[in-house]
């Protein structure tokens, strides 16, 4: 197959490739001026001849002719319901520590990136975000989903393990509580939750995947979290469908445009403070997220035009190379070169604000991590004299004394602008 300039070129015709279909090169001097003329914003300006090229490395000569029908990933269950390897976080760990990184510039060693720039090691500042996982079970099986969430997971927070939560929560001077998952709404105790948190004067966030809300017995979900001043942030990968259900599925982009509707109706993303209306960004292929500020105005402009809905802010993310983007990392051929680019992109300026440093994440189990990828991986936060610490003990006192963990994968976070749960760190 030729890319031809009729056809265009964006990140969702590459992401998904087959690799065993993979053959021939393209020239740069015409994929740049494919990309610049099929993009009226410019592809290239926004996520830089380098991320391209490293995404697009070859064009196809058979299966992905038609990109509307061969490129759509199949259906997806969690890597724990097909027994797969990296359902286990050690093996996670292990296939990074694996890769040779010898030619970057720390050889991988994210310590070394730390010392190199005066942080002996990564100590915590004050605790500002509470953040709960309430559970792995989903609506969705996404793609790039380092939960591995999915209907089939089992995993939900206890009544028990929230009321010890909320007893946590009351130890601390935290001003936000982050309520996450999976779909956090489809824990039986998310309301009670929610409401707990709002009667203590928190500000709370709910991490919505926003096809949730179209669930029969959860169609007043907007209308009450509204009510509650509630913060929605919610995943919308792209403006357009094809790179959204790319990445979620088919038919999700519009089942999303439907959510943002109802939750303009009941006033989220209006400009209103108290139900304010967050998209969360990440790529839909193997390179760093775009400039954050320039893709808010993008979708702003497109969502509106085309689709008549509003919101107040856009972040983006990194996609951490864990779980499923892992998974799709490796069978695309894309793991080497995307872990070579986190580490080259190491961005001392993003340290200070990296929300390890300032958040305390709490499994549905209870087990407490410095961040919601070190809970992904198992691992867990290191307090002193406490080997496996658990939101039952929680001891505010202890979370000072604490270094924070670290392994290879957090070249995500301190990549380019950086990526947080909050977006990107540095201007």
């Amino acid at each position: 197959m030729r890319i031809t300039e009729g056809e265009g070129l964006d990140n969702s015709a590459v992401a998904w490739l087959n690799p065993e279909d993979l053959t021939v090169s393209i020239n740069v001097e015409e994929l740049a001026a494919i990309a610049d003329k099929s993009e009226p914003t410019g592809f290239l300006t926004r996520y830089g001849m380098d991320n391209v090229m490293a995404n697009v490395r070859v064009v196809t000569s058979g299966a992905a002719h038609n990109r509307d029908q061969d490129t759509k990933p199949p259906r997806l269950t969690s890597l724990q319901q097909r027994r797969s390897p990296l359902a286990d976080p050690r093996q996670q760990i292990a296939t990074l520590a694996a890769l040779n990184l010898g030619t970057t510039a720390t050889q991988g060693k994210f310590s070394q990136a730390l010392a190199n720039h005066g942080w002996a090691s990564l100590t915590p500042a004050p605790l500002e975000i509470f953040q709960i996982n309430v559970g792995k079970l989903c609506n969705m099986t996404c793609r790039h989903c380092h939960v591995d969430a999915g209907p089939d997971r089992k995993e939900v927070m206890s009544w028990e393990t929230i009321q010890a939560c909320l007893r946590a929560l009351d130890q601390t001077a935290a001003h936000t509580v982050d309520i996450t998952g999976g779909a956090p709404e489809l824990n039986p105790h998310f309301r009670f939750l929610v409401d707990q948190c709002v009667d203590r004067g928190k500000q709370v966030i709910d991490r919505c995947n926003l096809t949730v809300l179209l669930l029969p017995g959860l169609e007043d979900l907007p209308t009450w979290l509204a009510a509650r001043g509630v913060e929605i942030v919610c995943s919308l990968p792209h403006h357009r469908p094809r790179s959204t259900d790319a990445q979620r599925g088919d038919g999700t982009f519009a089942k999303s445009i439907e959510a943002l509707r109802r939750l303009n109706t009941v006033g989220y993303g209006q400009g209103n403070s108290r139900q304010r209306l967050t998209l969360v960004s990440n790529p839909v292929g193997a390179f760093l997220s775009g400039n954050q500020g320039a893709m808010e105005r993008e979708w702003q402009v497109s969502l509106q035009q085309h689709h008549g809905v509003s919101f107040d802010r856009l972040i983006t993310l990194n996609n951490m190379p864990i779980s499923r983007y892992l998974e799709w990392l490796e069978q695309s051929g894309n793991l080497q070169a995307y872990m070579e680019r986190l580490v080259n992109a190491f961005n001392p300026g993003t340290v200070a604000g990296l929300m390890c440093r300032h958040t305390l994440s709490v499994s549905w189990d209870g087990r407490l991590f410095d961040c919601d990828f070190n809970q992904m991986l198992d691992l867990e936060m290191q307090l002193p004299q406490e080997p496996r610490p658990h939101i039952q003990d929680f001891d505010p006192s202890l979370l000072m004394q604490r270094q924070i963990v670290t392994q290879r994968h957090c070249f995500g976070c301190t990549a380019g602008s950086g990526s947080s749960c909050g977006g990107a760190i540095a201007s």
